[in-house]
């Protein structure tokens, strides 16, 4: 059999690498019209979900990452990598999350629009002492607690979990909104109908929480989470983070056994009552913590959805569905049954 020419194994090459691509642009854009002139690439689940409803029929949407999978320590495929090298657009959570993406845009040659979600969102520390302490941004978390004026500066030692508090999800929604109306091609009137629409449902969802989260006690609003990936929802509701079983905004972490002692220390001191795992997170050290302690953990399918949304089906395939599974959660172990959804969110 003779040999392939260079120009054939080439062109083979790449169709078997457009195929790849199709492959995954039909797995991770559920929900999304492949036949949009224009294309999009996002990073995380959540921007992924983000851009999908502010884009509506106007863009395909494809996501990096799948359901489940952490952002902390992702390495594209080289599907993935031509599937960025080709996109119009790349909307990134940004807040040096993905410290992965400008290799990522170097080696796939990118040089569409580039949207960060975090931009104007000023960063919390990831100092632990901040842990504690949540009184200064307590009532004002939708103007006051986030000024516009942050830098990139800003981010560089900051805690990148962003959009667990629904206010700031509205920011990043228009921000990916301004980024999208940018790109060659996109219908900017209905990129800029999604993102009303959609920020109209994260109003909704802001209210709902505040209001059942404020029908409980400030001194009974305490969580032990599996990482500490909910710094910004902490704040804006005002519950005390009490402890988290990795010591850390990265979940590649792993908890010492001094730090375990600790927290289970600080769980009998303070009366929680549950230790919350995450649906992305082995739940095995959250489970040996809360059997010391004496309390309940959640996982399985009463986990947390905290870096990653849920598979297709599950409770937190989009955004809107996991913030109402998590503070269903919340409030279930803290003995409180929560009012029905307004008729925004589908009540």
């Amino acid at each position: 059999m003779p040999l392939a020419s260079p120009r054939t194994a080439r062109l083979s090459a790449l169709a078997l690498g457009a195929a790849s691509v199709s492959l995954l642009a039909g797995c991770a854009t559920p929900g999304g019209t492949q036949d949009a002139d224009v294309q999009v690439v996002a990073t995380t689940t959540q921007v992924a979900d983000f851009a999908r409803e502010v884009a509506g029929e106007s863009a395909a949407v494809t996501g990096l990452l799948e359901p489940g999978q952490s952002a902390h320590s992702f390495d594209p495929s080289a599907a993935q990598l031509l599937a960025l090298g080709t996109a119009d657009a790349l909307v990134v959570n940004g807040a040096g999350l993905e410290s992965w993406v400008d290799d990522a845009i170097a080696a796939s040659g990118f040089d569409g629009v580039l949207i960060d979600a975090s931009t104007g969102i000023d960063l919390e520390s990831t100092d632990d002492d901040h842990a504690h302490d949540h009184e200064e941004t307590s009532d004002d978390h939708a103007e006051d607690a986030h000024p516009d004026d942050a830098t990139e500066d800003d981010h560089e030692d900051g805690n990148p979990h962003i959009w667990t508090d629904p206010v700031l999800a509205e920011r990043m929604v228009e921000n990916i909104a301004a980024g999208l109306a940018d790109v060659p091609g996109i219908d900017v009137d209905a990129v800029r109908d999604g993102a009303d629409a959609y920020v109209a449902q994260l109003d909704a969802l802001d209210a709902w929480i505040d209001e059942n989260v404020g029908a409980v006690p400030v001194e009974e609003r305490l969580l032990v989470t599996n990482h500490d990936a909910f710094t910004y929802f902490l704040h804006a509701y005002d519950i005390t983070f009490v402890g988290s079983v990795i010591p850390s905004f990265d979940d590649n972490a792993e908890p010492s056994a001094a730090e375990i002692d600790e927290l289970v220390a600080r769980i009998e001191e303070t009366g929680v009552r549950a230790v919350f795992s995450e649906a992305s997170i082995s739940p095995k050290t959250a489970q040996t913590i809360a059997d010391e302690a004496g309390v309940a953990v959640y996982s399985g399918e009463d986990a947390l959805y905290g870096d990653s949304l849920g598979q297709p089906g599950s409770d937190g395939e989009s955004y809107l569905g996991s913030q109402v599974h998590n503070v269903r959660l919340i409030l279930e172990s803290w003995g409180v049954d929560p009012s029905a959804l307004p008729a925004a969110l589908g009540g």
